[in-house]
C-alpha cells in the first residue's frame, strides 16, 4: 500500500514529513496526515494531491455506461463530474435527461478549467529541505561517552529502552534541568562482549551530573568517580511481574555498585546522586559502549589530543604525541584507556572522557550535521539504539522536547568537572570525598550558580556583589575570633550546633551560644566592625559564608566585643557551607568545552 498515497512506506524522504504549522509558525513532524486534511506532498507535480482511492470491480447490475462514452458511475459515490453537474443544473443526476447530463457535463468541464489555472504549488529545493529537518527541534542531549543534539522520530520510538524508577517529571521543566548521565560497562548488546569485565551486571561506569541552570544560559557537567567511597540508599525497583522489591541500603562502597549491584536499577544510582550533592535530578539517560563506536563514526570522527605517545594493552589505544581524529573502536579505546595518561587512575580517565565530551559537543555545532538528513538519520538510530532512559523522556516525542529546551546553552559556557576527592586512607584503590572543596561545589550548583562568565555575567559591567568582600584580607588566627551566635530562623539547636562545631572541629574558642534572634533572617547575617576584618575573614571562610552575609559596622569596636553572626533560614547544618561561592574552590580543574587546546597529558 502506498504511504500517504504517493509511494511505498520505505521510500519517504523523511525531510518531506516536516510541514509548516501556520499557527505556530514552527516545522512539525507529520508520520500520519489527519483523517480530514490532504497529505502535503513536497514530490513530482503529477503526483496525486489526495490518496488514492482503490475501485471495486463493476459489474452491469451497478453500473452504467453513458452513452457518450464516460466512466460508469457508482451508485452512492459522487464524482467531481456529478457534483459539477448539480452546480450547473440544480437537479441533474446520472440518469437524468440528455439535457440536464450536457449541462452537467458542460459544468464539469467549465470547472476543472478552473482549477487547471490554479497557482502550482511551490516545490521545495534540497537546501529548503534540509533548512526544515534542521531547524524543525533539537533532540536530546547524550553524555558519557556521547554528547550533542539530534532529531529523533517517531518511528525510532522503538529504539528506546525505559524504565521506570517511580520518578515520573515532565520531560521540560521552568526551573534548572539536571540529568543523570550513566555509561555502563555491562557487556549485554550486539558488539559488547570484548570490552569491560566479563562478570560485570552493568555498573555505573562513568557518571555525569549534567546540571543546565534555569535561564539556560549555562551548564555544568559534573563528573563523579566510579571509586569513590559513598553511602548508597535504599530505593525501589520495577520488576518484570509488575511488583516493586526494595534494594536495602548500603553504607561505604564503591559509588559504581549503584548500578546493577543486588539488582539496582538506574533509579537508585539517581537516588545515590541526589544524596551526594544535595540536587535534585530531573531525568537519567544511560548508554553502553555501543555509543561512543557509532556516535562518533556518524559524525565523522572526533578531534583529540594527547601529549605523548599512548600504547595502552588494556585499552588497545595507540596514538602518537599530537591531535588525532578517533572514531568508532579507536574512540572507545580513548575514552577507556587510563594506564597510559595521568597518575594512571580512573580520575586520568575522566580527564580524557571531558576531553572527548567536549570534542564532540563543538564538531556537533561547527559541521553541517544538523542539516544533513542522512547524518542526523544516522546518529538518531545510533543515539535510540544505544539508549535507556526514565519514563518522563521515554519518547522521541519527549526527547525532542527537552532538546528544544536545552538547546539555547552555548558551548562557551559548559563546563566540566570532577567531584572533589582524596585518596581513601582505608583503600589505596579508591577514593572519598574531599569535604571541603566538594560542599562549596555542590552548592554551586543546589543553587543554580554559574562556572562559567556568561554574556549576562559580563552585562553587568563589573558591578560589584553586594556585600562585603574580604578576599584580600588576611584571616586572624580561629583562637582570635571571638563571635556569639543567635539563631534566626535556621534548624532547632541550631546555634548550639554551630558553637559546638567550632569550638570542636575549628577551634573557635570564643565563640558562645546567645540563643534565639530578635527577628527571623532568610538570609545569615556576619556583623563585625572595622577593626574586626580579620576576624570576619576567618569566620567566613570557616562557614562558607558569602559575601552577601557580611555587614560591616561604621564604628569600631572594643577589644573584647565579639561580632554577631545570626543564622538564617538558609543555614542548612554546622559545618555545611551557608551560601555558594562565586567560582569554584581553588584546585577544583575545569575544563570548558569550548576550548580547543586541551590536550592529555
Amino acid at each position: 500500500m502506498d504511504a500517504h498515497g504517493r509511494r511505498h512506506a520505505g521510500d519517504v524522504d523523511p525531510a518531506d514529513q516536516w510541514v509548516l504549522n501556520p499557527d505556530t509558525g514552527s516545522y512539525e513532524l507529520r508520520l500520519t496526515p489527519p483523517a480530514d486534511e490532504t497529505p502535503v506532498s513536497y514530490g513530482d507535480e503529477d503526483r496525486p494531491t489526495t490518496p488514492r482511492r482503490g475501485r471495486r470491480a463493476s459489474s452491469p447490475t451497478d453500473t452504467e455506461r453513458d452513452g457518450d462514452g464516460t466512466e460508469p458511475h457508482v451508485p452512492g459515490q459522487r464524482t467531481t463530474a456529478s457534483a459539477a453537474e448539480d452546480a450547473g443544473t440544480g437537479a441533474g443526476t446520472a440518469t437524468g435527461g440528455g439535457g440536464h447530463r450536457a449541462g452537467g457535463r458542460a459544468a464539469a468541464r467549465a470547472a476543472a478549467a478552473g482549477n487547471s489555472r490554479r497557482k502550482p504549488k511551490e516545490q521545495l529545493t534540497r537546501k529548503q529541505k534540509m533548512l526544515r529537518w534542521g531547524g524543525g527541534s533539537m533532540g536530546l542531549v547524550l553524555l558519557a561517552g556521547c554528547t550533542g543534539g539530534y532529531l529523533l522520530y517517531r518511528h525510532f520510538n522503538g529504539n528506546i529502552d525505559k524504565v521506570d524508577v517511580g520518578i515520573d517529571n515532565p520531560a521540560v521543566t521552568d526551573g534548572p534541568v539536571n540529568i543523570l548521565v550513566i555509561g555502563t560497562d555491562s557487556r549485554t548488546g550486539k558488539g559488547n562482549d570484548g570490552y569491560g569485565d566479563a562478570g560485570s551486571v552493568g555498573h555505573a561506569d562513568t557518571t555525569l551530573l549534567f546540571h543546565v541552570s534555569a535561564d539556560r544560559s549555562n551548564a555544568t557537567a559534573l563528573s563523579i568517580p566510579r571509586d569513590m567511597i559513598t553511602d548508597i540508599p535504599e530505593c525501589p525497583t520495577k520488576q518484570e511481574d509488575g511488583s516493586t522489591k526494595t534494594i536495602p541500603a548500603e553504607r561505604n562502597v564503591r559509588f559504581n555498585t549503584s548500578l546493577g549491584q543486588r539488582g539496582r536499577d538506574p533509579g537508585c544510582t539517581w537516588r545515590t546522586v541526589q544524596e551526594l550533592t544535595g540536587v535534585e535530578v530531573n531525568h537519567f539517560m544511560m548508554a553502553d559502549f555501543n555509543a561512543v563506536k557509532e556516535l562518533s563514526s556518524a559524525v565523522g570522527g572526533v578531534e583529540v589530543c594527547v601529549a605523548k605517545d599512548i600504547d595502552d594493552p588494556k585499552s588497545h589505544l595507540k596514538l602518537d604525541a599530537g591531535k588525532h581524529t578517533v572514531e568508532g573502536e579507536q574512540a572507545l579505546a580513548f575514552v577507556r584507556t587510563r594506564h597510559s595518561v595521568g597518575f594512571g587512575s580512573d580520575l586520568s580517565r575522566i580527564e580524557l572522557q571531558q576531553q572527548f565530551l567536549s570534542a564532540m559537543i563543538r564538531k556537533m555545532k561547527a559541521s553541517n550535521t544538523l542539516s544533513d538528513p542522512s547524518k542526523l538519520f544516522d546518529l538518531a538510530n545510533a543515539a535510540t539504539r544505544a539508549l535507556t532512559v526514565d519514563t518522563g523522556i521515554g519518547s522521541v516525542k519527549k526527547l525532542v522536547d527537552l532538546g528544544k529546551d536545552l538547546r539555547r546553552v552555548d558551548i562557551g559556557n559548559i563546563t566540566f568537572v570532577t567531584a572533589p576527592v582524596v585518596d581513601n586512607p582505608e583503600d589505596k584503590a579508591s577514593v572519598v570525598l574531599d569535604q571541603a572543596k566538594s560542599g562549596p561545589l555542590f552548592k554551586m550548583l543546589q543553587e543554580d550558580r554559574s562556572l562559567t562568565k556568561t554574556k549576562k555575567d559580563k552585562d553587568k559591567g563589573g558591578k560589584k556583589e553586594s556585600g562585603v568582600d574580604l578576599s584580600k584580607v588576611e584571616p586572624s588566627a580561629a583562637d582570635e575570633v571571638r563571635v556569639d551566635i543567635t539563631n534566626g530562623g535556621g534548624p532547632v539547636g541550631a546555634a548550639q550546633a554551630t558553637v559546638t562545631y567550632l569550638q570542636n572541629e575549628e577551634g573557635v574558642t570564643l565563640s558562645t551560644n546567645a540563643g534565639n534572634a530578635s527577628e527571623e533572617l532568610p538570609a545569615t547575617r556576619l556583623e563585625f566592625a572595622p577593626n574586626q576584618e580579620d576576624q570576619a575573614a576567618a569566620l567566613a571562610k570557616l562557614m562558607g559564608l558569602p559575601n552577601s552575609a557580611l555587614k560591616r559596622s561604621s564604628t569600631e569596636a572594643g577589644p573584647r566585643d565579639p561580632m554577631k553572626l545570626t543564622l538564617g533560614k538558609d543555614f542548612t547544618g554546622a559545618g555545611e557551607p551557608i551560601g555558594a561561592p562565586d567560582k569554584a574552590p581553588d584546585g577544583v580543574k575545569e575544563v570548558n568545552a569550548g576550548d580547543k587546546n586541551i590536550c592529555a597529558k
